[in-house]
């Protein structure tokens, strides 16, 4: 039997339940999925006692393993009441994949600051699958048709990020990304563009010194380890059409210069994968949209794409999907 993926509800304000619902319609003939979420969220769910059980439903109706709601959801309107749910539904998922009930967990979207409100702890998905994972560093990769990418630094603020850049920090997460696009992506020998941190890559110096600092520093190591990596690459020009076929993944010094770029050139094709987890996980590239839940606007591009990434990478890795 095929192993099922889990797509976890996010916040249920917001547009997850309309592109959940969206996705399952355009895409009820490719590999399953099971909600874990409230039925109420989703018209016409059947609601199922396991994972298992998706399998057999999901050519005929939504499957739902069941999370109840605190309160009602209003579209648009985030409750922190809710949030023990919201998060119950990544723990459960988590839990599914580690125990490999499913082949992989697809994350709705959640809002941080309804989280944070009430004393969630992590910054984002990406720590908090860590934390449950026992992953001393994850990675987040956007992934589109045209481009790839990965910040090394990621939800912290723009003066926290320049402070915690390192050698060290940039050398792990190429690594970590190396054997992963090697591993789950089928590249036999990835190719890594270096970002630069300063405008034109620092002018050899008269606009910053972190490319020789910290950034070459890393670069040696990695071309020691073998690693194709080229660079520092001036980030106002290695996204261009003529640049990108020259590499498969821009690794980028902070979230902002990785992500404006991918969402420019694909805001419904791009996935954000966590890399080096013992489970695969992807999301959709957006946000919550609280501003058009419930209104039938919601587009699931972007969640198909991660969807049918998850399962991709599920197979390749052995898992059935």
């Amino acid at each position: 039997m095929r192993l099922p993926l889990a797509l976890t509800m996010g916040d249920p304000a917001g547009i997850g339940p309309e592109i959940t619902v969206k996705a399952w319609e355009a895409r009820r003939r490719g590999t399953p999925f099971v909600v874990l979420g409230d039925p109420a969220l989703y018209p016409g769910a059947r609601v199922v006692g396991s994972a298992a059980d998706a399998v057999s439903v999901f050519a005929h109706a939504l499957p739902v393993l069941p999370i109840s709601l605190a309160v009602d959801a209003v579209p648009g309107k985030p409750d922190g009441a809710n949030a023990a749910a919201v998060i119950a539904s990544i723990e459960q998922a988590t839990r599914l994949a580690m125990a490999g009930e499913v082949a992989a967990v697809v994350t709705n979207p959640i809002s941080k600051a309804v989280l944070y409100d009430t004393g969630f702890a992590y910054p984002g998905h990406t720590e908090f699958l860590a934390a449950l994972t026992h992953t001393a560093l994850p990675v987040m990769m956007l992934a589109a048709p045209m481009l790839r990418v990965v910040p090394i630094t990621i939800h912290v603020s723009l003066r926290e990020a320049l402070a915690s850049l390192t050698t060290a920090a940039i050398i792990e997460t190429c690594r970590i990304t190396h054997a992963a696009l090697r591993r789950d992506f089928g590249i036999a020998r990835p190719r890594l563009a270096i970002a630069g941190l300063n405008p034109h890559a620092g002018e050899q110096g008269a606009m910053g010194d972190e490319e020789g600092r910290i950034i070459r520093p890393a670069m040696d190591v990695l071309a020691g380890d073998g690693i194709d990596v080229s660079g520092p690459w001036p980030p106002d020009t290695m996204f261009t059409a003529r640049a990108r076929p020259q590499y498969d993944v821009a690794m980028c010094m902070y979230h902002d210069q990785a992500l404006i770029p991918l969402k420019t050139l694909d805001m419904d094709g791009g996935v954000n994968v966590t890399l080096g987890l013992p489970i695969i996980r992807t999301s959709p590239d957006h946000g919550t949209a609280f501003g058009i839940a419930g209104k039938g606007e919601a587009e699931a591009g972007s969640l198909i794409a991660a969807l049918d990434l998850a399962a991709e990478l599920a197979a390749r890795k052995g898992h059935n999907a």
